[in-house]
């Protein structure tokens, strides 16, 4: 075998062995079932769609438009969303469709910020920046990590933004998008709202419905808290449908991943099917893990809110040597982390926040429940608190993970992390 091809091959398969025997708990990420998979390494991959369903401008699409169909038929099921587009590659190509299709360069955006948790595409950094619109963010509360919303309401009527943006990086609780309706129309608005995070949770009925409470777009990733393939969708009202198709072909995508869309609308089905439970468990493990995580010393955001009521947790550790020196540590132990500004932070220097984030959808996805967060907790305890040496927590890491190697909530059980690797 050719060296370079051999290096690649045994990088894979030492990640592979990582996170076999690791702690998943990045909150942006999630594992695919084993059906998922294998539509991800089909020939799917290596074709073009570009233009509609059944209106392609190559040939040989004919079973590609079966797939984008199905696609888009289970999701308007699953999310009872008038229109859906399934077409964008990413939650930030999303994002960029949606603001292209209902702002012009120089209107006004209201977001979150940044260290408040808002995520960069809402930003000038990325998306928002691109289509050239102007920014102002959201009044914070940062008790209880979300939009003020009395003082958004004044805000919005203030400053008229063409566009209201809600949804979060570190996304804990739901945002005021009824209290943003009540004014939207007043001042000529219209409200996307990047489900990134919660897209899953949306599904199961275990967070805000937020086309129902008068968001006109819904964005989102299908590959976080919705455990599909990487790339995005997009849920709309019919007025703005065609606009948003526009935007995203042939605005803002050429082709569109075909081998990941086969792959979501099987993970659509998933979620159909067991999306309710799945969701129900993300919540009660984030919960549970949270408290366990006070009880243990740490300080948790957001105790008198609960902690969470998404999949995400969010914890203060600048006393305890900032959130980069514990994410590293955690690391060293398996614990897959990250660290992650908090609304005190400066922007301007987000190599070293105060934060650490977690999410509960990878390993609720691997089967874990309450007993196996409380033990989770203390295993971050004993690295952040007793600052117990890493290597000597990992061996108990790798023994609590053994156990969990199946996907759970899907239509077949097989290992998460198997693949055939041969030389």
């Amino acid at each position: 075998m050719n060296s370079d091809v051999r290096y690649i091959m045994d990088a894979t398969k030492a990640h592979h062995e990582l996170f076999k025997n690791s702690l998943p708990m990045i909150a942006s990420e999630n594992v695919t079932s084993p059906t998922v998979r294998r539509l991800i390494a089909s020939d799917l991959g290596h074709r073009y769609a570009e233009g509609k369903v059944g209106h392609r401008y190559y040939q040989g699409c004919k079973y590609i438009d079966q797939i984008e169909a199905k696609a888009i038929e289970l999701a308007k099921r699953l999310f009872d969303a008038e229109h859906v587009n399934v077409q964008p590659v990413s939650g930030v190509n999303a994002n960029l469709a949606a603001f292209t299709a209902l702002a012009e360069p120089r209107d006004l955006l209201i977001s979150l910020d940044v260290p408040d948790g808002g995520h960069i595409s809402h930003a000038k950094f990325s998306a928002a920046g691109i289509r050239g619109l102007r920014i102002t963010t959201h009044p914070f509360d940062e008790k209880k990590m979300n939009v003020d919303a009395d003082l958004m309401i004044k805000k919005i009527l203030e400053v008229k933004p063409k566009v209201i943006v809600f949804g979060a990086s570190l996304f804990l609780f739901p945002h005021p998008v009824k209290e943003a309706r009540s004014v939207a129309d007043e001042v000529g608005a219209k409200i996307v709202y990047d489900a990134a995070h919660v897209l899953g949770l949306i599904a199961g009925k275990r967070f805000q419905d937020p086309l129902r409470e008068g968001a006109d777009i819904a964005t989102g990733p299908t590959h976080k808290s919705f455990p599909g393939p990487q790339g995005a969708l997009i849920l709309c009202k019919s007025d703005v449908a065609d606009a948003v198709d526009n935007a995203v072909f042939p605005g803002t995508t050429s082709n569109h991943h075909l081998h990941h869309k086969a792959g979501l609308a099987v993970a659509l089905a998933e979620m159909l099917t067991f999306g309710e439970d799945y969701a129900k468990q993300m919540v009660t493990n984030a919960q549970v893990l949270a408290q366990s995580l006070y009880d243990s010393g740490l300080d948790v955001l957001c105790k008198d809110s609960g902690f969470t009521q998404s999949h995400q947790i969010a914890f203060d550790v600048s006393k305890r040597g900032g959130g980069a020196k514990v994410a590293s540590n955690l690391e060293k132990a398996n614990i897959i982390t990250n660290k992650n500004l908090l609304p005190w932070d400066d922007v301007n220097n987000p190599g070293d926040p105060s934060g650490i984030r977690l999410g509960t959808q990878e390993l609720t996805r691997l089967g874990m429940k309450e007993s196996e967060m409380k033990g989770i907790a203390d295993l971050i305890k004993r690295i952040v608190i007793d600052e117990e040496k890493p290597e000597r927590v990992k061996n108990d890491v790798i023994s609590l993970r053994k156990d969990y190697q199946k996907v759970h909530y899907c239509f077949d059980g097989e290992g998460a992390y198997d693949l055939p690797f041969r030389w």
